[in-house]
């Protein structure tokens, strides 16, 4: 489903404004369609990685059953309750590490995920970091779909549970945020692999992606 030209995110390689962040978690989606995901080295003389986001779901708050927010405040999720603009990483499955974005004021948690980025700069470096991030050999895709899915960003990047609670919105954070170019059209849908939270959290369409982007974890269709 197509909900329509998105928000520019501000001037191009700026820092991603923080304000873009603080209101509703819809809004800050949206807004972070377009944006650049950096990755400075980490080793001296290593490359920048940059990825345009492309694809992400919302979450908000104790109401919605699919966040993680919704059991209260824990060890685990204790950054979705801060400030807008830092990091929230989490494991899934005891391998794979997953990037949200925190949203909305302090208290109200809510974080965007991160599902699908496109490479822009460091893609050898991208993909060296997910042949080692591999359990098995296996052939790579072509570079649009290097970080097609959650887990694939922060493998590609280099993302794991150390750059949580890092302020995505200072340009000196080893991971944070640039604006960037919103997508012409913006397509919405049903958030996946969260059948656990049933009605309405199932239903409601809080994942956004850009349309015209070949780096979808997984089309509209």
């Amino acid at each position: 489903m197509s909900t329509g030209s998105g928000p520019a995110g501000g001037t191009a390689g700026a820092v991603f404004p923080r304000e873009h962040l603080s209101g509703d978690v819809l809004d800050a989606a949206r807004a972070l369609l377009g944006a650049e995901l950096v990755r400075l080295p980490e080793h001296p003389g290593g490359p920048v990685r940059t990825a345009r986001i492309v694809e992400v779901e919302a979450y908000r708050g104790r109401d919605d059953l699919a966040s993680h927010a919704r059991m209260g405040r824990t060890v685990r999720n204790a950054p979705m309750f801060g400030p807008p603009g830092h990091a929230y990483v989490y494991l899934v499955y005891g391998m794979h590490h997953c990037l949200n974005v925190v949203t909305g004021p302090v208290g109200a948690p809510a974080a965007v995920l991160i599902r699908a980025v496109e490479p822009i700069l460091g893609i050898a470096a991208m993909r060296d970091a997910r042949t080692a991030a591999m359990r098995r050999p296996a052939a790579l895709p072509r570079d649009s779909r290097l970080a097609a899915g959650p887990a694939l960003v922060c493998a590609c990047l280099g993302i794991d549970r150390t750059a949580s609670g890092l302020d995505l919105c200072d340009m000196t954070s080893p991971v944070h945020l640039r604006s960037g170019d919103a997508p012409a059209i913006v397509a919405a849908g049903p958030r996946i692999g969260i059948g656990y939270a049933g009605e309405p959290a199932v239903s409601v369409l809080w994942r956004l992606a850009d349309a015209a982007s070949p780096a979808l974890s997984r089309s509209f269709a």
